[in-house]
């Protein structure tokens, strides 16, 4: 018989120390949006005050956060980015969009089912009163135009910076993923790797379709070269030499913006697993995917 105990508490420990690894490894993804309002998130919109949501410009309806365009007439460069308060540096971001209706009148023909997610942005809070794009790192959400044409989704893009590809900086404003194309107002399942200043990798329905290195200041009016005669005039940007001067910075970290730019979309689901934080077995709130360690956040 006690033989048999010895057995079965041998078999109760090893049980035991494996379900609390299991829950101290959990993933521990937030959420960044709560489905009810906009806490914890700063509008800013082409031509108005940080927070000064024109014209309901982002409404919370149904647990989406939707880019709503019902109270205007018609699009008159009034681009809108929604940020998330915090920054993060490396992290899994995941989040599901759809297109729908129709795009409003005055938007540009390339901003038809055309919107994104801004990565390591600049702030609301530092933003231009006129400027109409964040310096920023676009995951370029694009819808198709059900004429049989490829137009993929996932690319990126990037308002005053710059990306490395094949071991070389590249300032062509947008590049092309390799993924399919989505037709009418289906969800679209989004991710975006962040690995700091190191790269990035974008998956779209679970398929990698994107991958690049290096995300910089030092594209369009942030670099004078780039951007040509009329870079002063390029992002509504009043006063572009600050940056200008960053030309070639490595982006370490920044905020999550929302785009809004003339065409209804509806996000939802937006998580975040932060890969920032204890690598310690030891302590109690060690996770092995972290990636970029933190010992100041390990709890013992």
């Amino acid at each position: 018989m006690l033989r048999i105990l010895t057995g079965l508490g041998l078999l109760l420990f090893v049980v035991g120390c494996h379900s609390v690894d299991t829950v101290k490894d959990e993933e521990a993804w937030i959420d960044l949006f709560n489905g009810v309002n906009l806490d914890g998130w700063d509008i800013k919109i082409c031509g108005y005050p940080v927070n000064e949501n024109y014209k309901n410009t982002f409404v919370v309806e149904d647990s989406m956060i939707r880019v709503n365009y019902t109270e205007y007439d018609s699009f008159r460069n009034e681009f809108g980015h929604l940020y998330y308060h915090q920054p993060y540096s490396y992290y899994k971001l995941r989040w599901e969009y759809r297109f729908t209706g129709d795009q409003l009148p005055g938007g540009a023909t390339w901003n038809v089912r055309n919107s994104g997610v801004m990565l390591h942005s600049q702030s609301a809070q530092s933003n231009e009163l006129t400027q109409t794009f964040p310096v920023s790192i676009e995951w370029q959400m694009l819808g198709g135009l059900s004429d049989g044409k490829s137009r993929p989704t996932g690319n990126v893009c990037t308002p005053g910076t710059a990306v490395e590809m094949h071991g070389e900086v590249t300032y062509d404003h947008c590049i092309n993923s390799n993924s399919e194309t989505y037709d009418g107002d289906q969800w679209v399942q989004a991710e975006a790797i962040v690995h700091g200043d190191e790269f990035m990798t974008f998956i779209v329905d679970g398929d990698t379709v994107l991958q690049f290195e290096k995300p910089q200041v030092g594209g369009g009016f942030t670099n004078v070269n780039a951007a040509g005669e009329d870079w002063k005039t390029v992002g509504g940007m009043d006063h572009p030499d600050d940056w200008v001067a960053k030309n070639g910075l490595l982006l370490k970290e920044g905020y999550i913006a929302l785009q809004a730019e003339s065409h209804p979309v509806d996000f939802r689901n937006i998580q975040l697993l932060d890969l920032c934080g204890c690598s310690d077995p030891k302590a109690k709130n060690y996770k092995s995917y972290v990636v970029q360690s933190k010992p100041e956040s390990c709890i013992y």
